[in-house]
């Protein structure tokens, strides 16, 4: 898998977080990789590895997204808008592999195919404050 397959894997597996608990997502990733992600295993050990460092940092990634959205906080947010830049702001922030441009470029790039009409300007709008 490319990268960006790889990532929208990965926001794919991250939003059902936003539809189970924390206590119930163990399932939720074993039924994603049995059912919704074609995958090899050096694909899926990726994929699964990231999610967990993201749900790691997701309190601190989420007070981060609340002090920088002006007007915004993550209880208002659209659960797409606020997946995308979940893994946006954990790949700026925490992920060196991954330089800021690029992960501002993909999330808008998710955001176009993913989100309402305004997503993608709203995700950057957000992200550009972390740059």
């Amino acid at each position: 898998m490319s990268r960006r397959e790889l990532r929208e894997q990965i926001f794919k597996l991250l939003f059902r977080i936003e539809f189970n608990s924390l206590e119930e997502m163990p399932e939720q990733e074993k039924l994603f990789f049995e059912d919704d992600c074609i995958a090899d295993a050096e694909d899926a050990k990726y994929i699964s590895s990231k999610y967990q460092n993201i749900v790691e940092k997701l309190e601190a990634i989420d007070n981060m997204l609340n002090e920088r959205a002006e007007n915004w906080d993550t209880a208002r947010m659209g659960k797409v808008d606020l997946t995308i830049l979940r893994l946006a702001v954990y790949e700026m922030t925490y992920d060196d592999e991954v330089p800021t441009g690029v992960a501002i470029n993909e999330a808008v790039e998710l955001a176009k195919k993913f989100g309402q009409d305004a997503s993608s300007s709203f995700v950057n709008g957000i992200l550009a404050k972390f740059a």
